[in-house]
Formats: C-alpha cells, sequence, structure tokens
C-alpha cells in the first residue's frame, strides 16, 4: 500500500525516555546493551540535557562536524533520545518516572532484537540486570524483558523466533 501523499520521507527517528540519572542511564544503554553516545546537548537555560543514543552499523561512526554530526541524529531511524532534568538525580523527594506498565497503563516497552535470546539473557542476568521476565516464562517463550535504571522495560527478542511465530500464525 502506498503511503498517502505528505507522508514521503517520514521516518522514525527517535524515541525519548526521562530518566533520573544519566550516568546509571548512559552506562546502562552503552555498556549492557551496545549503544552509542551520538549526541549529547545541555539546554542550559531551561535545565535539562538530551542524550542521543543509538545502534551503530559496522563500519558507522558519528562525523565529528557539528552540522554533520546534527544531520547524521536528526535523519537516521530509531534513536533513543534520554532527557535528563538537572537535579533529578540528587533529589531525594524525588519519586521516578512512570513505567507506563503500572496503573494507569500507556507506554509499554522498547524492543531489542538480538541474534540469540538466551545467549543476551545469560549476559544480563551476569550483569545484574533486572529481568521483568526470562525467556522460558510465560505464553510468549522466547522473548524476555529486562529493565533499565528508571524501570522501562525493554523487550528481548530474535528475529528467527519471532518470525517463525508470526508465519505459525498465519
Amino acid at each position: 500500500m502506498p503511503r498517502p501523499a505528505g507522508t514521503e520521507g517520514f521516518t522514525l527517528n527517535q524515541t525519548m525516555l526521562r530518566v533520573r540519572d544519566p550516568a546509571a542511564s548512559l552506562a546502562f544503554y552503552q555498556q549492557v546493551l551496545g549503544m552509542t553516545l551520538i549526541q549529547r546537548l545541555d539546554i542550559e537555560d531551561m535545565r535539562f540535557s538530551l542524550y542521543f543514543l543509538a545502534f551503530l552499523g559496522e563500519g558507522e561512526s558519528v562525523p565529528a562536524d557539528p552540522a554533520e554530526r546534527a544531520r547524521f541524529v536528526f535523519t537516521r531511524e530509531t534513536t533513543l533520545e534520554l532527557t535528563h532534568n538537572w537535579g533529578s538525580e540528587s533529589d531525594p523527594g524525588f519519586a521516578g518516572y512512570h513505567s507506563g506498565n503500572d496503573e494507569p497503563r500507556g507506554f509499554g516497552h522498547l524492543g531489542v532484537s538480538v541474534p540469540d535470546v538466551t545467549a543476551a539473557c545469560a549476559r544480563f542476568a551476569a550483569l545484574g540486570v533486572p529481568f521483568r521476565k526470562w525467556p522460558d516464562e510465560g505464553k510468549m517463550r522466547d522473548i524476555a524483558f529486562i529493565t533499565d535504571p528508571d524501570g522501562y522495560w525493554i523487550e528481548i527478542l530474535s528475529p528467527a523466533s519471532m518470525t517463525a511465530r508470526v508465519v505459525a500464525a498465519g
């Protein structure tokens, strides 16, 4: 089916999550999931920072030139934007952000494709990553859900097992 007129060139560029502690969140998304920080923007007058992360392809690198880097960030598909409102990391009264999976439900999860769900989950377990669902639990087998430092859910799935599930479902 062709796209409606006027939507040519539209892409899903980013999903934004608010985070309490950018150091903890950046460590999780970079060291646990393997994403690369491709841009940081500090908005001093409004007291917040934006961190754009993405999975880089083989041989892909982030341009050093600011204009090229901005084009790189805002023209690619599937970028994660972490937003940190300054001071939340040290505010003892800050209750955290709503993950969307408790009442009232809203946002559900991010999805990350991995070659092997079992191997990825073994690595996550060794790193102490919290799980909401292991791959062998529940009705949906071969997928897992982990959580980031702010409690956001991340689905871990394999393209091969998801393809087999879709084909079997008809």
